[in-house]
C-alpha cells in the first residue's frame, strides 16, 4: 500500500481571537531573564539565610537540591553550597568522604572529628582530598579538596559543602567557617 502526503497550496485564514481574561492578582509580573529554575519551580523562600557573603564569592541561583549556592576561587571552579540532607549527620560524612575514597568512619571516629558552631548549633568538620567523584555524570577530578560542616539544627540535617581544587579550599577554610556559624533557619 502506497502512502501519498497530501500538501495544500492554500494559505492559513487569518487567526481572531474570540475570548480574552481579565487580569487578577495571581498575575505576577514578568521576569526578564529569568532562569528555568525560577520559571519553572515552585519557588519559595529558603529555610536557610546567610549571613555575610564573604569576599570573593559570587552567587548563583539556587536550585532544587542548593538552597544557598555559590563559586569561588581563581579558577572559577570552587564550588560552596547548602543543603538540607536526608539521614544523620554519620551518613552525610562517610557519603563526602566516599567521593573522595576515603575510609567510612565509625562511631569512635565521627566522635573525634573537630566540632565547629553553624546556624547557633553544633555541627562537624568534614576535611577530604584527593580525586573528588562527585557522580551525577561529572567525571573525577584530581587534585581536589572538600571541607564543609554537617550539623543538625532545629531537627533537620544542614550541610555546607565546598568542593574545589585543594589549594583554592584550604584558602577559603576560614571563610567557610565564619560563612557556616552566619547561617540561620528562617523563622
Amino acid at each position: 500500500m502506497l502512502l501519498v502526503p497530501l500538501v495544500s497550496c492554500e494559505k492559513p485564514g487569518e487567526v481572531v481571537v474570540t475570548e480574552t481574561r481579565e487580569r487578577t492578582t495571581k498575575d505576577g509580573k514578568p521576569k526578564l531573564f529569568a532562569t528555568s529554575d525560577e520559571r519553572f519551580r515552585d519557588a519559595k523562600p529558603s529555610p536557610v539565610e546567610a549571613g555575610e557573603l564573604p569576599r570573593g564569592w559570587l552567587r548563583l541561583p539556587a536550585t532544587q537540591f542548593r538552597l544557598l549556592n555559590y563559586r569561588f576561587g581563581a579558577s572559577g571552579t570552587g564550588e560552596v553550597w547548602v543543603s538540607l540532607s536526608s539521614g544523620g549527620t554519620a551518613a552525610n560524612v562517610n557519603r563526602w568522604l566516599g567521593q573522595f575514597g576515603a575510609e567510612a568512619l565509625d562511631v569512635a571516629g565521627l566522635e573525634g572529628l573537630e566540632k565547629v558552631d553553624m546556624a547557633g548549633s553544633e555541627g562537624v568538620w568534614v576535611e577530604a582530598a584527593g580525586t573528588y567523584a562527585g557522580g551525577m555524570g561529572s567525571p573525577p577530578k584530581d587534585g581536589y579538596g572538600l571541607a564543609g560542616v554537617i550539623a543538625e539544627v532545629g531537627g533537620r540535617i544542614v550541610t555546607v559543602k565546598m568542593v574545589g581544587p585543594q589549594a583554592e579550599v584550604e584558602g577559603e577554610r576560614e571563610a567557610l567557617r565564619k560563612f557556616a556559624a552566619g547561617l540561620k533557619l528562617a523563622e
